[in-house]
């Protein structure tokens, strides 16, 4: 094969194969070039596990290319060379990073921990630059080669898919983000709020005032993702950006994610939509508090009990029965397990029980259609419109108009239904005031921004929300989460089952007062397991 051809079939699947990892993508590229080596050197076939002495003598050849700065010599030793040839070379002249040492740790079966000193210099300014990662070596398929399995974080362990290291001018002012209470909120005071920094910066640093600075930063190439900082060679001015967000409010939220993996929490205040609080522990950098998308489990009965109100169909008085089964368009429901059937049981019960099948034997009853629940949430709630604008991206929920299984699935919370953290804690403030206001971080009368608007609930639907949300808290599921709150209370579980995992994702959403807040732990079990402490957490500093 030419090497213009060659090129050619690699660029056509290059976005796929960046990652690196997947021996589906690998195949591809040991297909067009034995494995990803690009030196011609003809190495002999070799079967089986890899031993230490390929794996040290792969990693060390790799780490003395890329010290030299050779970027095709380190790739040839990748089993993605071009993607690796691409990173590598923009170290050295976009990222401007020179005097590269490596120094590698203790071989870990195939993998090699090492550490990275190295200097970076743009425009007679020099910076040391230091960070550890580490890098795995498999055999390639086809040819046997022992080789470093290549991804981004190879080069430095904040790169994923489709980044790349630049140095320059900052693409956006610093700002000096402050609290509702004057105070400085840094990344490192508050480490889950560096996303939602990040992101403030790109959006209103020029608007704050400030003036650019030069910096080494990821440049993340795919969507709409704000540039990450990793080293400042010349500090800019800061504007100064006042936020919505409360310091107390977001320390405890940072303490409670920590508690849970994969976990986002957001509190908001329910008369004003000020956002109060935002954190996330995950093993990535995503905004999950804000960008999610997930069933959001039976935390999405609080719109379905609405729709129920507003139609006549029941009240939270009336009857909502609970049998053991329910069977919908020949899908069964089923509850949770040990919950008791109770036919007689009324709205307030079933919700407080979180009983499904109530919920899913309601759903036909005239005048509601397939279209009634996407309606209250996008009338009465302001969700699934795509309006919302909270000063950052955020996802806006999305409740579909739906016929078939689905249809059932979405009153529960499952089937197409998706929401955040953010929006299950605007529905709770929604829920508990009557009143829809769009949650926001940053006011939009520095940017003249129009926030999203919508009906609200009548004023007996709310209050039988309310209600029902406060015999939950005190008699239902969420009273173990909650019994060490005071004061008026209110809350509603949820575990939505997800293809694939073992246990379910943990919701949860609740209030004190005027302080409303959600959270969503994957893979955390019952509502009340893991999301239901770190909203009573939040709850617990009143703001």
């Amino acid at each position: 094969m030419g090497k213009g051809v060659k090129a050619a079939v690699i660029g056509g699947v290059f976005a796929v194969m960046l990652g690196g990892a997947g021996y589906g993508t690998y195949t591809i590229v040991s297909a067009l070039s034995g494995d990803g080596g690009g030196s011609g050197v003809a190495a002999e076939r070799k079967p089986g596990p890899l031993g230490e002495d390929e794996v040290e003598k792969t990693s060390a050849a790799f780490f003395a290319a890329w010290e030299k700065g050779e970027a095709a010599r380190a790739a040839s030793y990748t089993n993605n060379d071009a993607a690796a040839e691409q990173l590598l070379t923009a170290y050295g002249d976009d990222a401007r990073i020179t005097d590269v040492r490596i120094t590698p740790g203790a071989v870990r079966g195939t993998t090699v921990p090492y550490a990275v000193k190295a200097k970076v210099v743009h425009d007679g300014r020099s910076k040391p630059l230091s960070y550890r990662s580490r890098l795995t070596v498999v055999r390639g398929l086809t040819t046997g080669r022992a080789l470093v399995d290549w991804q981004p974080s190879v080069v430095h362990p904040a790169l994923k898919k489709d980044d790349t290291l630049v140095t320059g001018e900052s693409a956006a002012p610093p700002v000096q983000a402050v609290g509702r209470d004057g105070s400085e909120l840094t990344k490192e005071k508050y480490p889950s709020l560096g996303p939602v920094l990040d992101a403030l910066r790109d959006k209103y640093g020029e608007r704050a005032g400030g003036t650019p600075g030069v910096e080494l930063v990821v440049r993340h190439t795919a969507g709409d993702a704000p540039d990450t900082p990793l080293l400042t060679l010349a500090e800019g001015r800061p504007g100064k950006l006042t936020t919505t967000i409360s310091p107390t409010a977001q320390a405890a939220a940072e303490r409670a994610v920590k508690r849970f993996a994969q976990s986002s929490v957001v509190a908001v205040k329910p008369s004003t939509g000020e956002v109060l609080a935002v954190a996330n522990h995950r093993r990535d950098a995503f905004n999950a508090a804000f960008q999610g998308q997930a069933a959001p489990g039976s935390t999405m009965k609080i719109i379905t009990a609405a729709m129920l109100i507003d139609n006549g169909v029941t009240s939270m008085n009336g009857p909502a029965p609970c049998p053991g089964t329910a069977v919908w368009q020949s899908q069964t429901f089923n509850n949770l397990t040990g919950l008791a059937p109770k036919e007689n049981a009324t709205l307030a019960d079933s919700f407080m029980r979180s009983c499904n099948t109530a919920f899913v034997k309601l759903i036909d009853e005239k005048p509601l259609t397939g279209a009634s629940l996407a309606q209250e949430a996008e009338q009465r709630f302001g969700l699934g419109r795509d309006d919302w604008k909270t000063g950052i991206a955020s996802f806006d929920g999305s409740v579909p108009a739906v016929d078939g299984p689905d249809r059932a699935a979405g009153a529960i919370g499952q089937g197409q239904v998706q929401m955040s953290p953010l929006n299950m804690a605007s529905v709770t403030a929604t829920a508990i005031t009557g009143t829809f206001r769009q949650p926001y971080l940053v006011t939009p009368e520095l940017d003249g921004r129009q926030l999203a608007q919508a009906q609200g609930l009548k004023a007996s639907t709310a209050a039988q929300l309310k209600q029902m949300m406060r015999l939950t808290a005190t008699q239902g599921t969420a009273r173990e989460a909650m019994r060490s709150l005071s004061g008026d209370i209110g809350a509603k579980t949820g575990s939505a089952e997800v293809d694939g995992n073992a246990r379910s994702n943990s919701w949860f959403t609740g209030f004190r007062g005027d302080l409303a807040a959600a959270a969503m732990t994957e893979e955390g079990g019952h509502g009340g397991d893991a999301a239901g402490p770190i909203v009573a957490a939040v709850l617990r500093t009143g703001g």
